[in-house]
C-alpha cells in the first residue's frame, strides 16, 4: 500500500485583517467604516466570537484574539447605556488586542463607537447579514483559511462526479490516464502536484496550485493546456476525494482485490479514503476500470454492492444444496439468436 508522508502537513498560524477583507468582503459584504485603523491586525483563530458578557463586564474569559460579532443583543445593550458608560463599556473591549469587530444587520456604529475604535485602530466592519448568515459564512471562511493543508503528487480528476486521485511511482502513466479521461468527457482537478484541505472532520478538498492550474506534462510531448486544448468543460478548480487509486506494474507477489469485499482505505489526515490497488498489464485498459472504479462507488454510495450481494445469493445457493442446474436461465424460449 502507498505510503503519504505527512509530516509535511501545513496549517496558518495567522491571517491579516486586510486579507479578510480582500477575500471575504464579497462573500460577507463587509464595509469598512472606520477612518483611523490596522488592517495588519493578526487573526490567529479561526472561531468567532460575540462580546456580551466582555461588554457587561465580565473579562475573565474574554477571547478577544478572535473576530468580534455584535448583532442586534450587543447593540441593544450599548444603547440602553448613557453616553459615559457606553464609551466605558467599549473601551473595555477596545484595551484588549481584538483585531477587528463585524457589525450584523446593517446596524451602524454611532460616533461614540467609532470614536473608540479609532482611538485604538480597530477595524470596523458593518454588513447587511443577518449575525446568523454571517457567522456561517465567515466561520466557512476562516476554517478553510486555518485547515490543515498537505501537498501531494498525482493526478486528480473528476470521473462521473467521483473524485479520484491516481498515484504511483514516476512514469507510471498517470497523467496519460488522466488525459484519456478527460479526451472521454471526464474534468481535470490538478496534475503533478495536488493541495488536499481538510475541511471538517471527514472531507478532503483537493486543487492545483496557482502555478499549474491546469496544465500537465506528458512524457514525449512535454507540457500542454487542458483549459485551451479542451475547453472549459475539461476542467475544475476543486474537488472532494473519494478515491485513491494506485497504479503499479504486475507484481506476482503482491495482493490484489479479487472480490471487492475488504473495502480496503487509506488515512489522510485522519480522513479514511476508499483504496483501490490497480496493476498494470499491457492490453489493460486503465481508462474504462477507472470508470467502472467510480460508478461502482456511485452504486455503494446509494446503497448497492455487487460484492456483498453475490456473496449473498453464493450463501443462499450452498443453503439450498441445490446445483441441478447451472444455468443463468432455466428456459431458452425459442430464442436461438
Amino acid at each position: 500500500m502507498i505510503r503519504i508522508d505527512e509530516k509535511n502537513i501545513i496549517r496558518k498560524d495567522f491571517i491579516t485583517v486586510n486579507f479578510l477583507y480582500e477575500n471575504a468582503k464579497k462573500i460577507c459584504k463587509l464595509n469598512l467604516v472606520t477612518k483611523e485603523h490596522n488592517l495588519d491586525n493578526k487573526i490567529i483563530d479561526q472561531n468567532l466570537h460575540r462580546p456580551g458578557l466582555a461588554l457587561a463586564g465580565f473579562v475573565d474569559l474574554f477571547s478577544y484574539t478572535r473576530v468580534q460579532v455584535y448583532g442586534n443583543t450587543e447593540l441593544r445593550y450599548l444603547e440602553k447605556l448613557n453616553g459615559e458608560e457606553r464609551r466605558k463599556s467599549l473601551r473595555r473591549v477596545f484595551e484588549f488586542n481584538i483585531p477587528c469587530v463585524v457589525i450584523t444587520d446593517g446596524n451602524k456604529p454611532d460616533e461614540i463607537f467609532l470614536d473608540e475604535a479609532s482611538k485604538f485602530k480597530v477595524p470596523i466592519f458593518t454588513t447587511e447579514y443577518s449575525t446568523t448568515k454571517l457567522v456561517y459564512l465567515l466561520s466557512d471562511f476562516l476554517d478553510d483559511q486555518f485547515a490543515p493543508r498537505l501537498t501531494v503528487h498525482g493526478s486528480f480528476v473528476d470521473v462521473y462526479g467521483v473524485g479520484i486521485m491516481f498515484m504511483g511511482k514516476s512514469g507510471i502513466g498517470k497523467s496519460e490516464v488522466t488525459l484519456d479521461l478527460i479526451e472521454r468527457g471526464h474534468r481535470l482537478v490538478a496534475d503533478d502536484v495536488i493541495v488536499l484541505t481538510k475541511k471538517g472532520e471527514g472531507i478532503l478538498m483537493g486543487t492545483g496550485t496557482e502555478l499549474g492550474k491546469h496544465f500537465m506534462e506528458i512524457r514525449g510531448l512535454g507540457i500542454i493546456d487542458v483549459e485551451r486544448m479542451f475547453g472549459i468543460r475539461a476542467i475544475r478548480y476543486q474537488k472532494r476525494l473519494e478515491i485513491l487509486v494506485e497504479l503499479e506494474i504486475w507484481d506476482d507477489n503482491s495482493d490484489y482485490t479479487r472480490t471487492g469485499l475488504d473495502g480496503r482505505t487509506l488515512s489522510i489526515m485522519d480522513v479514511e479514503i476508499p483504496y483501490v490497488k490497480l496493476p498494470i498489464l499491457p492490453g489493460k485498459n486503465i481508462t474504462v476500470i477507472s470508470e467502472v472504479i467510480a460508478l461502482n462507488y456511485l452504486l455503494k454510495h446509494y446503497g448497492y454492492d455487487s460484492a456483498h450481494i453475490f456473496q449473498e445469493r453464493l450463501a443462499e445457493k450452498l443453503r439450498s444444496k441445490n446445483d441441478s442446474e447451472n444455468r443463468g436461465v432455466n428456459y431458452f424460449e425459442h430464442d436461438f439468436e
